[in-house]
C-alpha cells in the first residue's frame, strides 16, 4: 500500500519588491520631521532611517550623504510655499494677500512651518547654514526679486523674508503678548504699508 503523500506546505510568497518611489518619500518625510525637531547636527542617518523603516545604508543609496539629504529636505519645504503661493502672488492686491497670509501663518499656537524650523534649528551648523542660504537664494528670495520693481529689489526681498522670520519667532514661538494677543486685523493693518513698501510691484518710491 503506497504511503500517503506528505501534505504540501503553502509556499512562502515571493518577497515583495520595494517601491523605490515610496521608499524615497518615506525617507524624505522622516528626515523632514527629524531636522525640523532637532536641526542638522541633532539627528543622524540611523535615526532617520529607523523612522522610515529602512537602513542607514538604504538612505545613503537614495540620497548619497547627510548633506545631500538635508539639501533635498530644504528644497522640499520650498516646493509648496504658503505665503508666496501662486494664488497670493497673482492676487489683485499683492501686498494685502501676502500680509494676510503672513499673519495667518505666524498665529500663536499654530505649528511653525517645517522649513522655518529646519533652518532655525540648523543655523549653528556652518554647512547647514550654507545649504539654507543657497536654497533660499534660488527659492523664496529669487521669487520675490522677480516680482519687485524699483530700487534695491534684492534688499527689499530679503527684508520681507526677515520680517516673516521675525514674526514667527517673536509672535509664534516666544509669544510676546503685544503680538500674540493682538487681533489679526490690527496686525494686518499695521503690516500692510510695510509689506507694500517692500514688495509691491512698480514701487519706485523707496529713496
Amino acid at each position: 500500500m503506497p504511503s500517503p503523500r506528505p501534505r504540501r506546505r503553502n509556499a512562502a510568497p515571493p518577497p515583495r519588491r520595494r517601491d523605490a518611489v515610496a521608499t524615497r518619500k518615506a525617507i524624505l518625510a522622516s528626515a523632514r520631521r527629524a531636522f525640523a525637531r532637532a536641526g542638522y547636527d541633532g539627528v543622524g542617518l540611523r535615526e532617520i532611517a529607523a523612522a522610515a523603516g529602512v537602513t542607514a545604508m538604504m538612505v545613503g543609496r537614495y540620497f548619497g550623504s547627510k548633506e545631500e539629504l538635508f539639501a533635498e529636505v530644504v528644497a522640499d519645504t520650498m516646493r509648496d510655499p504658503v505665503i508666496l503661493s501662486p494664488e497670493n502672488l497673482a492676487a489683485p492686491d499683492f501686498a494685502a494677500a501676502l500680509t494676510k497670509a503672513m499673519v495667518a501663518v505666524t498665529a500663536p499656537g499654530a505649528t511653525p512651518l517645517d522649513g522655518f524650523l529646519i533652518l532655525l534649528h540648523s543655523a549653528s551648523s556652518p554647512r547647514a547654514a550654507e545649504i539654507g542660504r543657497e536654497w533660499i537664494s534660488r527659492g523664496h528670495q529669487a521669487t520675490l526679486e522677480s516680482l519687485v520693481e524699483g530700487p534695491w529689489q534684492v534688499e527689499r526681498a530679503g527684508l520681507f523674508l526677515a520680517l516673516v522670520a521675525g514674526l514667527q519667532v517673536i509672535r509664534q514661538m516666544v509669544e510676546i503678548p503685544s503680538l500674540a494677543e493682538a487681533k489679526p486685523a490690527v496686525l494686518e493693518k499695521l503690516l500692510k504699508p510695510i509689506v507694500r513698501l517692500l514688495v509691491e510691484q512698480g514701487n519706485g518710491s523707496v529713496g
